[in-house]
């Protein structure tokens, strides 16, 4: 195996142990991963169904179940934009931001891991993390 591929492998196992925690984070205040990243994504407003599907990459239909189970668990609301009564806007209700702070809180992944790291460390990484995800 060559380094690229290995440094290919420890991404791809980094992003593996990522989703695991965060799905074990979600789950140990009875959500899916999925529908924990919905909340995450209404914590900074109110948002349009459609707009939300395209954020988190899945179809519209996928949204709208995930909007009727957190709805159902008085998580979140949904209404008419008053704009366009078309469409439908969720958003977070209180019990939902409470729900939202417990799946952070008991996702301690990158702390955890991050934790292992010195601080020149952090900021080496922090720095080769950035270039990687720069445009371009």
């Amino acid at each position: 195996m060559t380094a690229a591929d290995a440094l290919d492998q420890q991404l791809w196992d980094l992003v593996y142990a990522y989703d695991a925690a965060y799905d074990r984070a979600a789950r140990a205040v009875g959500l899916s991963a999925a529908q924990a990243c919905l909340l995450d994504a209404l914590t900074s407003g109110p948002r349009a169904m459609g707009e939300l599907a395209a954020e988190l990459l899945c179809d519209a239909s996928n949204v709208t179940q995930l909007a009727a189970r957190l709805e159902g668990r008085g998580l979140v609301d949904r209404a008419a934009d008053p704009a366009d009564r078309r469409v439908k806007r969720l958003s977070i209700t209180p019990a939902g931001r409470q729900v939202h702070r417990a799946v952070r809180s008991a996702f301690d992944f990158p702390a955890t891991r991050l934790g292992r790291l010195t601080g020149p460390e952090r900021q080496q990484l922090a720095g080769l993390v950035a270039k990687m995800l720069a445009p371009g």
